[in-house]
């Protein structure tokens, strides 16, 4: 069976400053319907709009976004397992830092875990430890930290479900002739190198840490696929059906 991990990003979970239940709902039950084929990663942002909901604190400030992780990270699972219940699916909470991924060893302890969780058919939810992880939490991201778990932990495909549905030729927001691109085997230095500028109020990346993250599993034999997380279509399209109409397809062909 092959392994997946799917990330779905804050503006995905997230709606006018509380968790957007309808699409929390329609993932958990795509992931259901994937888990018939799939071997499911799923990783989740979401906790600092979930402990928004509860306390209204300044998320600019870092010492507040971290107490926002703390207070959201029990609520947003417990969204989850109650979600999943109706499924029979049992998920695990699993907090990492960008330390589980410096060394083999230490990557080794954290894939023995999720081997553990879907051995036994749980869904295991990886966020990063936002609460404690002062550097990782300015510095890193949720698409960076899909991209190291899909390569460290096996996984055949990185599916990103976002408020980007696609990588394009040029912005679409403020090009009507831009072009989605099916395909991509390599990304330009350019594209990389671009300011980081997210689309929506708790969300960290944009188009660049996608394009980060796409980039990192292709210079390692991985693969990435980026979809919209708001209509589902299109990644049940390609991951259910095998049939490729919409999001963008990151991969090398394979040589004959």
């Amino acid at each position: 069976m092959k392994r997946i991990v799917v990330k779905v990003g804050s503006a995905v979970l997230s709606e006018q400053n509380r968790i957007a239940k309808d699409r929390m709902q329609n993932l958990v039950d795509f992931i259901a319907e994937l888990k018939k084929q799939y071997e499911v990663i799923l990783v989740s942002s979401g906790a600092v709009a979930a402990g928004y909901t509860e306390l209204k604190l300044d998320k600019k400030v870092l010492a507040n976004k971290q107490a926002l992780a703390s207070i959201g990270q029990p609520i947003l699972m417990n969204k989850y397992r109650k979600m999943f219940e109706k499924h029979n699916i049992l998920p695990s909470q699993v907090l990492v830092t960008s330390a589980n991924f410096n060394t083999l060893e230490q990557s080794q302890k954290a894939k023995d875990t999720i081997e553990t969780l879907l051995h036994h058919n749980v869904i295991p939810i990886i966020n990063e430890n936002d609460a404690t992880a002062t550097e990782e939490l300015v510095l890193g991201d949720n698409d960076q930290l899909s991209a190291y778990a899909a390569y460290h932990f096996g996984a055949d495909l990185l599916v990103i479900l976002s408020d980007i549905d696609a990588y394009y030729d040029k912005d679409p927001r403020a090009h009507n002739d831009a072009k989605v691109r099916i395909c991509i085997e390599s990304i330009p230095s350019e594209d990389l190198s671009r300011e980081v500028t997210p689309n929506h109020n708790f969300a960290t990346g944009g188009i660049v840490t996608k394009l980060k993250a796409a980039d990192f599993l292709l210079k390692r034999g991985g693969a990435m696929f980026l979809a919209s997380g708001f209509d589902l279509s299109d990644a049940r399209s390609f991951l259910v059906e095998g049939i490729h109409r919409g999001g963008s397809l990151f991969k090398k062909h394979e040589e004959q």
